[in-house]
């Protein structure tokens, strides 16, 4: 798989028969490949995760469909693109004929702890997670009450993910949440497994990577975060 980080909480993912394109918003894209099609995903409705210019992709020569949370009206959408979106809300499980003759993509969504959806695809023989906005936002100075809800509700979701390991994993590693900036990516990899974790939503603040990469939280699975340095940058796995 070749992966490409956009911006922010935005990734493109190239398997040899599909490109599958993350909560996009902003920022250069790559050239996709043009003989496979083209999967686009919003997690939910915020600005930094979705914005309608994501509908000038329908043009794509592979063609592309769009798989997108349900709180994202439907007038967002152009009219003539309806029957080419998906609308979804957690606890889906779907699967996607994404090209002529190919077994399909299997979709699963999980609730976020703040909006919208978090996907898990089956994809090619390739498990991918990506979280959106599903993390243990907690925040220093916050209602404890309210703390203490949000790391029920995230681990809820996690008890849902329990034994399964992701080829690649894309999750939330924010510098505002301070000293717990590590909580949700810890809890992720105490209920599931991922072979490649890709940072993402640390708002351009690249330093947090290396924190993570030397918190105790990591220990044992911290090698597998990815070292991301800059947009664009491409990986392969």
């Amino acid at each position: 798989m070749k992966i490409t980080y956009i911006h922010h909480s935005s990734f493109s993912v190239e398997t040899e028969k599909a490109t599958l394109l993350f909560d996009y918003y902003a920022g250069p894209l790559p050239a996709f490949a043009k003989d496979r099609p083209l999967i686009v995903f919003a997690s939910h409705f915020h600005a930094d995760h979705f914005s309608p210019v994501v509908f000038e992709l329908a043009g794509h020569e592979g063609g592309a469909r769009f798989i997108l949370s349900h709180d994202i009206r439907p007038g967002k959408v152009p009219e003539e693109l309806l029957d080419r979106t998906r609308f979804v809300k957690a606890g889906e499980s779907f699967e996607l004929a994404y090209a002529q003759g190919e077994a399909a993509m299997r979709i699963e969504t999980l609730r976020s702890t703040d909006e919208g959806v978090a996907f898990w695809l089956s994809c090619g023989g390739k498990e991918i997670y990506h979280a959106g906005d599903l993390n243990n936002w907690w925040w220093e100075g916050e209602d404890k009450a309210w703390n203490r809800n949000m790391a029920a509700n995230y681990k809820k979701e996690m008890e849902k993910l329990a034994g399964r390991t992701a080829d690649i994993a894309f999750i939330p590693l924010d510098p505002r949440l301070e000293k717990w900036f590590y909580l949700g990516m810890e809890g992720f990899m105490e209920k599931a497994d991922a072979k490649a974790i890709f940072p993402m939503h640390f708002w351009k603040d690249y330093s947090v990577i290396e924190r993570m990469k030397r918190h105790p939280a990591s220990a044992g699975w911290g090698d597998r975060i990815v070292d991301i340095r800059e947009e664009g940058e491409v990986f392969e796995r």
